[in-house]
Order: structure tokens, then C-alpha cells, then sequence
């Protein structure tokens, strides 16, 4: 499955990294040269979580910024105690 989130839509963006090499101009040097392009990935933080999506509980992948908008409505937690030990 990709790294989706499915409220938002985020997912991996691509880039790249530079390198650079000098002493800033402003610094004294004569100015930094750039001596290396790599690509690298932006990854945003995508959790798996159970939801509640059309009354049904299912896991879903979810972006940790949409878990804070209050995006996601999370299941009831059960009570699995016996019937007879929650009344006494």
C-alpha cells in the first residue's frame, strides 16, 4: 500500500540535496560553489490507525496532522470485563 494519508492526500514528495563547498562572501571568502546534487525524499509522518469510516472500523493510514485536525473518530473503546464483575 503507499504512504498516503486519506484524509489529506500526503504522500512522499521528491528533492533534492545540495553541497556546497567555500567560505560565504560575506563571511570574507569568495563565495560558496555548489559540488554535489543528490536526490533525497520528503516522507511525511503517516500512522496506521483504526477509524470509524461509514460506521464500519477499519485501518487506515493517516497523517499525523489530520490525526490533530480531529479528522479521524476513533472506535469505543471495548469493555471486556465479564457482565457480572461490572455490576458489583
Amino acid at each position: 500500500m503507499p504512504r498516503v494519508c486519506y484524509f489529506t492526500g500526503k504522500k512522499t514528495t521528491f528533492g533534492n540535496q545540495k553541497t556546497h563547498r567555500g567560505k560565504a562572501k560575506y563571511l570574507g571568502g569568495v563565495g560558496t560553489k555548489t559540488t554535489g546534487i543528490t536526490a533525497r525524499k520528503f516522507r511525511p509522518n503517516i500512522q496506521r490507525v483504526r477509524a470509524l469510516i461509514d460506521g464500519q472500523v477499519v485501518r487506515i493510514k493517516v497523517s499525523t496532522k489530520a490525526l490533530r485536525n480531529g479528522s479521524v473518530t476513533k472506535p469505543v473503546k471495548r469493555n471486556w470485563k465479564p457482565a457480572e464483575a461490572a455490576q458489583a
